[in-house]
C-alpha cells in the first residue's frame, strides 16, 4: 500500500513538472529556429539546425537593452524600498509595543488579500491627476505598495523569534533602536531578507499588468511589455519574442541560483507561525 502511495505521489509530481516544462520547451524550440521554419513545422518541433539569429536580431535591433534597463531600474528600486520599509514596520510590530499595534498590523498585512485589479482604475486616475502616469516612478510606487504587506509579514515573524533579551542587552550597552536594527537585527535577518529579495525581485521583474496599464511610451516600457513590441516585417516574429522571453528570464534565474541556499531557510524563518 505504501508503495502504491509513493508511486502515485511520484506520478503526480512528474505530471506537474511536465506541465511546467511544456511552455519552457516551446520557448526553446521557437527561439532557436527561424520564422519560416516555425510557420512550416509548428512551435513544438525540435530545431534540426539551431540558430542564434533571433537572439542577435533582438539584441541588436529590438531595443531590448532599453527595456532591460527600465526593468532593472524599477525592480531594484522597488525591491530595496519595499524590503527596507517592511523591515522597519516588521521591527516595530515584532519588538516594539504601542497602542493599537495589533490593529495596525492587521491593516497593513490585509493588503496581501486585495487583488491588484480592484485598484486599477483609482490608481490610474490618481497618477494621471498628479502627473505620474507614464513614468517609471509610478511603477515603483505601485510595487512598493503591494510589496510592503508581505515584507512586513515575514519580517515581523522573524523579529518576534529574536530573543528580546538581545535587544535589552544592546540597549544596556547604549544602543538605540536604529543601531540595534542595523548592527544586530539586519545581520541576523540575512536569510529572511534573501528570501524577500528573491520573491520581490521575481514578482516585480515578471509583472506585466501594471506596465500595461501605466506605461504608454515605448522608451519607458519594461521587458515584459517590450517583448510585445518585437515584431517582424509583416507580422509577429515568434522566434524574436521567444528569444526575448528567454533573455528576460536570465536575471531571475541567476538570482535564484546564487541565492537559493538562503531561500528555503529564509522562508522558514519568516514564515507564518502557529
Amino acid at each position: 500500500m505504501n508503495r502504491v502511495r509513493t508511486a502515485l505521489k511520484l506520478l503526480i509530481i512528474i505530471i506537474i513538472c511536465g506541465l511546467f516544462f511544456v511552455p519552457i520547451y516551446g520557448a526553446f524550440t521557437t527561439a532557436f529556429r527561424t520564422n519560416p521554419d516555425i510557420i512550416r513545422d509548428g512551435f513544438w518541433t525540435l530545431p534540426v539546425h539551431p540558430v542564434l539569429d533571433n537572439f542577435i536580431t533582438v539584441w541588436e535591433g529590438g531595443k531590448i537593452q532599453m527595456f532591460l534597463l527600465n526593468t532593472v531600474l524599477v525592480t531594484i528600486s522597488a525591491t530595496l524600498i519595499s524590503i527596507f520599509l517592511g523591515s522597519l514596520t516588521g521591527y516595530a510590530f515584532g519588538k516594539l509595543k504601542f497602542k493599537g499595534d495589533s490593529w495596525i498590523y492587521i491593516l497593513v498585512v490585509a493588503g496581501m488579500f486585495f487583488p491588484p485589479q480592484i485598484v486599477l482604475i483609482p490608481l490610474f486616475k490618481l497618477f494621471n491627476s498628479i502627473g505620474l502616469l507614464d513614468t517609471v516612478l509610478s511603477l515603483i510606487i505601485v510595487h512598493v505598495g503591494f510589496g510592503l504587506p508581505i515584507c512586513t509579514l515575514m519580517m515581523t515573524n522573524f523579529f518576534k523569534d529574536v530573543p528580546t533579551s538581545l535587544r535589552h542587552a544592546a540597549m544596556i550597552d547604549g544602543c538605540h533602536d536604529w543601531q540595534i536594527l542595523f548592527r544586530i537585527m539586519f545581520p541576523l535577518a540575512r536569510p529572511s531578507l534573501t528570501a524577500l529579495v528573491i520573491l520581490q525581485f521575481t514578482w516585480i521583474w515578471n509583472d506585466f499588468l501594471w506596465p500595461l496599464i501605466l506605461i504608454k511610451s515605448e522608451f519607458r516600457m519594461t521587458i515584459q511589455m517590450g517583448i510585445l513590441q518585437l515584431r517582424g516585417q509583416y507580422g509577429l516574429a515568434w522566434g524574436n519574442q521567444a528569444a526575448g522571453a528567454l533573455m528576460a528570464t536570465v536575471p531571475t534565474l541567476l538570482l535564484f541560483i546564487f541565492m537559493q541556499k538562503h531561500f528555503i531557510h529564509g522562508l522558514a524563518m519568516g514564515g507564518v507561525k502557529e
